[in-house]
């Protein structure tokens, strides 16, 4: 999907974690954590700590805030040899202000990078950026929109009027609903999953966002996406896919087309449940019910979807490239049977959604992964690998018969515990959630996906996966391990989301705050066509595991790879999808059953 873009800004190379100086560093969140958040911070010596090693915080004022002990020493190997890493942990600490951490080694002072602790902190400094990063990402040049109104249908002259949407990232202009359909089993989902979490924070915390004077602007946002769906819903009732640039800076060379491995282009246009379908079906059910009227009356984007939906019940295996529904499927099917059955109440959807309920819960494993297929394959997803319990949960919002849903909750349940058990099966200081994979025919647990995979070329950063994690944890958790405080969630639970969002926001072993504009440490600027680019609230991809490693251990991270730069460094819109919902459910009101 990416080719080699053009760096603006060049930042210096980033040093392997292994040639890190000799002296201690400290490895924190350096946005904000919420007051009743789980906090960590992690710390790496060269050397064990003699006898009691202890940290402080300092506030803005300099006085000391909180002392506390450090962990236990932890050692990782596969990613910093001879290092021994110390967790932090001020989770107690809940007065606002802005703090430093800071320890005392061999009489020498060393401090991190500033934070802030507050009441919603998190979506108080993210949320508004996040809008503006969507903004910007909209595919509304002029030459963008005259191009786009007229577009040629892959291997035909038949023309349709696809303007509107957003380019999929910073090096990036293309427009997706899903870009890796070939694959069959890690299809993302990219432009619909975008607007149904838009649409789903403006349902979600209003309060908050008219407090912060976000709400119009996330609406506007999420009718904008809305909009773009209807125009890609055919005459024939299918979505579709992709409107691909091929990395031309020419617009006249945009076509409506599928995609294979290598930028290879088809007439397989046509999405399936998994392929975005699904989820753009949920969000123009969803959006439906504001009686808000963007380019389309509410009413028609209802209509569109109950046409794309019944078109999928029927042809959905046509569309699937391998002519077999998978979990991806199953749960994309299910979030828009459900959207459709709270925006009508049929008993059509309620059936459909229940069906789809009752599949996920039989690819559920006695050891608590995902089975992706009838054949054995463990589901994992560098995207959305959260999405099952996610869809569930939302399932679970309309479902109200005990018997469907103490199935759901069970299933809920199995996942959490692995997703919790499998982090913490070695040491893992930073708490990256871990997960469970096929590679060469052996099942096996690893941090980052295996770079030999079904797509033959697409490992990257996964950023979106901890975002998706991290909302799962938080959603999934408040229904099965309700608790007084972290969100409304059993404490365990809310650390692993803590420490994936942490990850994220510079709280990993390079230091560096993958959300464009916040904290010290950001990836340099990427330029691309029409004068897109990466933009302040957009999330790069992330670190990944060892380049050269084909089944994805070891950890890498790079600012410069002879144009494969992108695996790390490009902003992804479904990255900050996910971190908004996963700062969406931190931030809502908590109910304690």
């Amino acid at each position: 999907m990416k080719r080699a873009y053009i760096l603006l800004l060049c930042f210096a190379l980033v040093v392997p974690v292994t040639a890190l100086l000799a002296k201690p560093v400290i490895y924190v969140n350096q946005i904000a954590f919420d007051s009743n958040a789980p906090k960590t911070a992690v710390i790496q010596l060269d050397t064990k700590a003699v006898g009691k090693p202890t940290f402080t915080l300092i506030d803005a004022a300099g006085k000391i805030a909180f002392t506390g002990a450090l962990g236990i020493p932890q050692v990782m190997p596969d990613w910093s040899p001879g290092k021994f890493f110390y967790k932090a942990d001020f989770s107690s600490v809940t007065k606002a202000g802005r703090f430093r951490l800071s320890i005392k080694i061999a009489g020498k002072i060393y401090t991190s990078y500033a934070f802030d602790i507050g009441e919603n902190a998190l979506a108080k400094q993210t949320l508004s950026a996040i809008i503006h990063y969507y903004n910007k990402q909209r595919a509304n040049t002029p030459q963008e929109v005259t191009a786009d109104m007229n577009l040629k249908l892959f291997g035909s002259d038949k023309t349709v009027n696809l303007r509107g949407g957003w380019c999929d990232a910073s090096g990036d202009v293309s427009k997706y609903f899903s870009h890796l359909a070939y694959a069959n089993f890690m299809s993302p989902q990219q432009i619909p999953l975008v607007t149904w979490s838009m649409v789903s924070t403006s349902e979600k915390i209003p309060v908050f966002l008219n407090k912060w004077k976000l709400k119009d602007s996330l609406d506007n946002e999420a009718l904008y996406g809305a909009d773009y769906m209807m125009r890609a819903l055919s005459d024939d009732d299918y979505f579709y896919m992709i409107v691909f640039s091929y990395f031309d800076k020419n617009p006249s060379a945009r076509r409506v087309v599928g995609l294979l491995a290598n930028s290879v282009t088809t007439n397989q246009y046509q999405c399936a449940f998994r392929e975005g379908g699904g989820m753009a079906i949920a969000a123009l059910a969803r959006i439906s019910q504001w009686k808000k009227d963007g380019n389309f009356t509410s009413q028609q984007y209802l209509d569109g979807a109950k046409r794309a939906f019944a078109h999928l019940q029927q042809y959905n295996t046509s569309y699937d490239d391998d002519g077999k529904e998978n979990i991806i499927d199953d749960y994309c099917a299910l979030m828009a049977a459900t959207e459709l059955w709270i925006a009508t109440k049929d008993d059509l959807y309620r059936d459909e959604a229940r069906k789809r309920a009752a599949n996920l819960n039989k690819r559920m494993t006695p050891a608590g992964y995902f089975l992706a297929n009838d054949a054995g394959r463990p589901y994992w997803h560098a995207s959305d690998a959260g999405l099952p319990v996610v869809a569930l949960s939302r399932y679970l919002d309309a479902e109200q018969d005990d018997t469907y849903r103490a199935a759901a909750l069970k299933t809920i349940k199995q996942a959490v515990d692995y997703n919790l058990a499998v982090t913490n099966k070695v040491s893992n200081p930073f708490g990256y959630a871990r997960q469970t994979f096929l590679f060469k025919d052996k099942v096996k647990d690893g941090f980052f996906i295996p770079h030999e995979n079904e797509t033959g070329w697409w490992w990257q950063g996964e950023n979106a996966r901890l975002g998706s994690l991290a909302t799962a944890a938080v959603v999934g958790g408040r229904l099965v391990y309700p608790a007084a405080d972290s969100w409304g969630i059993k404490s365990t639970i809310g650390a692993y989301a803590s420490q994936q969002l942490s990850w994220i926001m510079g709280g990993n072993p390079y230091n560096r705050c993958f959300i464009y504009g916040f904290g010290k440490n950001n990836v340099p600027y990427m330029a691309s066509s029409f004068g897109h680019g990466s933009q302040r609230g957009g999330i790069s991809n992330g670190i990944t595991g060892k380049d050269g490693n084909a089944d994805g251990s070891g950890i890498d991270f790079k600012t410069e790879a002879e144009g494969n730069e992108w695996r790390w460094t490009e902003q992804w819109i479904p990255h900050a999808a996910w971190f908004l919902q996963a700062v969406t459910a931190m931030s809502q009101p908590q109910s304690v059953k």
